[in-house]
């Protein structure tokens, strides 16, 4: 039986024809009403690779872009050649989302390795070039699963020199074959704007490649969706992303550094409802180069559960969208939130939902480094933006969930902190691990102090002793977790962009301490 795969965006072919041949003009791309080009100047493009995302077990979102008005062909197998096609799908790449395109797979087999074949028509009869990507769908049986994590690309005017092999730690990662990726934050700096030459500290030169998007600050909305573009120009970032599904969120770059949702603006002000148009314009061009699962009750949602099988669900949160609009201050006393009421709400129920072994919670930011834009203000009792995470944490003590991981980036170097209440000034909690890695491709920073809030203790810690040291000099990190199919041990290792293994350690499952009834009076 064939699979049953739903299209993302799909009109008529009538519809598609006229409301592609209303906007190519406006575009530039007006192939379809220009019949004398030769076949082969009408056949469209990928211009940015292709990619999977949000993958489960039978599920996947596949995206692509093109370079003109354009319908997404995608066709799926169980073998690399082809020969069987067990779904094919089709979906609309217009002006209006930059030729973006996505589909939602659905009906897939559990626990295999799917090939997924994408080309572009404008035309019946008249297609582009194929690109082959390759995902493998969750097991549904207890068996042994490998993923990786990291965050911040393109960072601090480091861009892609392809002289010192471009962005390596893609590379670098493809080769340890994961089954998917989490990709913490700062897809783009959306802020930091590449220069032609930047000088490094031994008396080198750093050259990027240098768009006209990527050479400002980004304001309008093809300034944010060239950051996007960017990073696909880098050889290591394309065949990463064909080969591994990647799980995104976003963190503060993706708009400007540090904001929260009524702070930042450009010269087009707030809209009336008193949101950024900035903000809105960053969000759009986010959700059109990730591939990611629509939330149709609230458009832009980013946090959500991700099921990997039996051992692992993946929650994927988001500290951005609903923070409060302040600095992280002791002497700032009004109310705060970094994940606000209805995402705490929301994580409650899908942990105390979660039937998995692990629950890995990927985080845009740390819990106990020190940072006015986070959430740790220093030794003492919670404070502000810290009363969520207590709560949180007090909630899974009562409600008995365990075997969860906390993973993050942001920080730009890569740590293990060991978090128990033995050590801590707020006590309320079962000790937890989390794990810092990053960056993927930008500056990197030295460690920063922890709190004692909530008992950290470093494990281990690797930065640089200054900070924005470039790319160039090795200190690019990433995160690898294998969780053990037979004995659920998880099992994390910390590594550079040269495949070192930094640092690793193995954590046992604890039993499952949930009562036998879902403690809804607690959410």
């Amino acid at each position: 039986m064939p699979i049953a795969i739903r299209a993302a965006q799909s009109l008529s072919r009538r519809q598609w024809l006229v409301r592609s041949a209303a906007t190519c003009a406006v575009a530039g791309l007006g192939s379809l009403a220009r019949p004398y080009l030769s076949r082969a100047a009408d056949r469209p493009l990928i211009t940015s690779g292709i990619q999977s995302g949000d993958v489960s077990a039978n599920t996947a979102v596949i995206w692509a872009r093109a370079d003109r008005a354009a319908r997404m062909q995608v066709e799926c197998s169980a073998s690399e050649d082809f020969k069987t096609i067990i779904g094919t799908a089709s979906a609309d790449a217009l002006p209006d989302a930059d030729f973006t395109s996505k589909v939602l797979l659905d009906g897939l087999p559990p626990g295999q390795d799917i090939f997924y074949r994408v080309q572009f028509e404008s035309e019946p009869g008249v297609a582009g070039e194929a690109q082959v990507g390759h995902f493998r769908t969750a097991p549904t049986a207890r068996s042994s699963v490998s993923f990786a994590w990291s965050g911040d690309t393109t960072g601090q005017g480091w861009g892609i020199d392809e002289s010192r092999g471009g962005m390596r730690t893609y590379g670098t990662m493809l080769n340890n074959r994961p089954d998917f990726f989490i990709h913490c934050g700062d897809h783009i700096y959306a802020d930091c704007p590449v220069e032609r030459e930047l000088k490094l500290p031994d008396g080198g030169l750093w050259r990027n490649l240098v768009t006209e998007e990527k050479s400002v600050v980004a304001e309008t909305l093809a300034q944010f969706r060239g950051n996007y573009k960017y990073n696909w120009l880098d050889q290591n970032f394309r065949a990463f992303h064909a080969a591994v599904p990647v799980f995104s969120q976003w963190d503060d770059h993706e708009v400007t550094n540090d904001w929260a949702p009524i702070a930042p603006a450009d010269a087009s002000g707030y809209a009336e409802a008193g949101t950024s148009h900035l903000v809105a314009r960053a969000r759009r061009a986010f959700h059109e180069f990730m591939p990611m699962r629509a939330t149709p009750a609230q458009d832009g949602r980013i946090y959500r559960r991700i099921a990997y099988g039996p051992l692992l669900d993946v929650f994927m949160i988001d500290m951005r969208s609903y923070r409060d609009s302040t600095l992280n201050r002791r002497d700032d006393h009004s109310d705060t939130c970094i994940l606000g009421a209805t995402q705490l709400a929301w994580l409650k129920r899908e942990l105390v939902a979660s039937d998995a072994t692990w629950k890995v919670i990927a985080a845009d930011m740390p819990i106990g480094l020190i940072s006015e834009d986070a959430i740790a203000l220093g030794d003492g009792p919670p404070e502000r933006r810290e009363h969520e995470i207590a709560d949180l944490l007090s909630f899974m003590k009562r409600a008995g969930i365990r075997n969860t991981v906390w993973l993050t980036a942001d920080m730009h170097y890569t740590a293990a902190h060991h978090y128990d209440p033995n050590r801590a000034i707020y006590q309320d909690f079962e000790p937890f691990w989390e794990f810092v890695s990053g960056p993927l491709h930008a500056g990197t920073w030295a460690p920063a102090p922890l709190d004692n809030t909530f008992g950290p203790k470093a494990m281990f810690q690797k930065g640089c002793s200054g900070e924005n040291l470039a790319p160039c000099f090795g200190m690019q990190f990433f995160g690898r977790v294998d969780i053990d199919g037979k004995t659920e041990v998880m099992t994390v290792t910390l590594k550079d962009v040269d495949n070192r293994d930094l640092w690793s350690v193995d954590i046992e499952p604890r039993p499952d301490a949930r009562p036998g009834q879902i403690m809804a009076q607690h959410i």
